[in-house]
């Protein structure tokens, strides 16, 4: 049996995750975290029968320790990093939001225990020392990320180099909205993504085309390769989840239907493959397929992330960290959507970028930036 824990058990990924394996066999659940729905997790709970599990709050322990006295039961980002410890686990998916999931993943590293990452802002907050970490301990750190899984199954062979990546992005839901009609938009309308089932904020992030310009930064670090030879591309389709491009002028591409059960299955079971929730059903006939340039000026977040990304050393870490409030406050009702540029313009302005910063230098830089930037 391969021994899965899986952060972030609640969330988009994670509860997809579960429906990958129910499908999988000789897959046990070790453990599960989870933040606060802790109605779901106790079903969760119930279904798989994890050994341990972890909460975010302290007043959700008591609750979980007399519904499941059988379990162990941790809290916070102890609770995380005790499960990333455990060498019993042959993979940990970590699908938690935000910065929590840095840490735990790099203790995971450390006690050579392959990752399934699906949690960006591990890669583009610390990637160079993520990265460095994974050499040194000979461990895989797989993408969950639909773009960077088709990137991985388009390289094949670990011989093949890519020569350029291609990332292709839906455009979200203001593809074809004018500025003055993104500038009038509410919430609401930008969660209504015409081809993804995600979470909130990554929803968000892929109405303002950060995303895409977070994953450019991903894919930096996961394949080692330039920024001037990674592009973006528009497919509003979302049938091709990227390309590579040889030195040969073949290009390849991962097609396939859009959900992310594909990908989140292909880093559990890599290098191989198994029938799985999504094998039938999807049909090439009738299928359109167009592809366009990305427009920098009305999507700025992109640029900005580009330029973000080879600055390097904090300047990431200063654009997710003033992205993740300036959703966070556009969700809120706090600001309106062009603001969310507005304010990680801003704060990339006000910082003098660092090279090199330690974990813990990046993550004072990380809480200075929030503090400065939300409201």
């Amino acid at each position: 049996m391969k021994k899965i824990t899986l952060l972030g058990s609640t969330g988009s990924i994670g509860t997809q995750t579960l429906e990958v394996l129910d499908y999988l066999e000789d897959y046990e659940v070790l453990a599960l975290a989870a933040g606060r729905n802790i109605t779901l997790l106790s079903k969760q709970i119930e279904k798989y029968h994890p050994k341990r599990v972890s909460v975010q709050r302290e007043e959700d322990v008591k609750f979980i320790k007399s519904k499941f006295p059988q379990i162990e039961v941790l809290c916070g980002i102890e609770g995380l990093m005790e499960l990333c410890s455990d060498t019993q686990n042959d993979i940990i998916l970590v699908a938690t939001s935000g910065k929590i999931g840095l840490k735990p993943t790099l203790c995971a590293i450390e006690n050579k225990i392959n990752i399934a990452l699906a949690n960006k802002e591990t890669l583009v907050m610390a990637g160079d020392i993520v990265m460095k970490k994974a050499r040194e301990n000979n461990v895989k750190i797989l993408p969950v990320d639909s773009e960077h899984s088709a990137i991985l199954q388009c390289l094949g062979d670990k011989n093949n180099q890519a020569y350029k990546l291609i990332i292709t992005a839906s455009g979200g839901p203001f593809l074809y909205k004018t500025r003055e009609e993104m500038g009038h938009t509410n919430a609401l309308e930008a969660l209504k993504h015409p081809r993804w089932h995600m979470g909130r904020k990554i929803t968000i992030d892929s109405a303002t085309l950060m995303n895409k310009g977070l994953e450019v930064i991903e894919a930096h670090h996961l394949f080692n390769m330039d920024y001037s030879d990674i592009k973006v591309v528009i497919h509003p389709q979302s049938l091709v989840h990227s390309f590579v491009e040889f030195k040969d002028g073949s290009i390849l591409a991962q097609v396939g239907f859009p959900s992310m059960h594909i990908p989140i299955q292909y880093a559990l079971t890599y290098p191989t493959r198994q029938k799985g929730i999504k094998t039938d059903g999807f049909s090439l006939y009738g299928q359109q397929m167009s592809f366009e340039k990305p427009d920098f000026n009305k999507f700025p977040c992109l640029k900005m992330a580009y330029e973000a990304g080879k600055t390097g050393g904090s300047a990431p870490v200063v654009l997710n960290a003033a992205n993740e409030v300036a959703v966070n406050n556009f969700l809120e009702g706090k600001i309106s959507f062009l603001d969310i540029e507005k304010t990680v313009y801003k704060a990339l302005c006000d910082h003098t970028p660092m090279s090199n910063p330690t974990l813990e230098e990046i993550f004072e830089i990380d809480i200075e930036t929030r503090k400065k930037y939300g409201k």
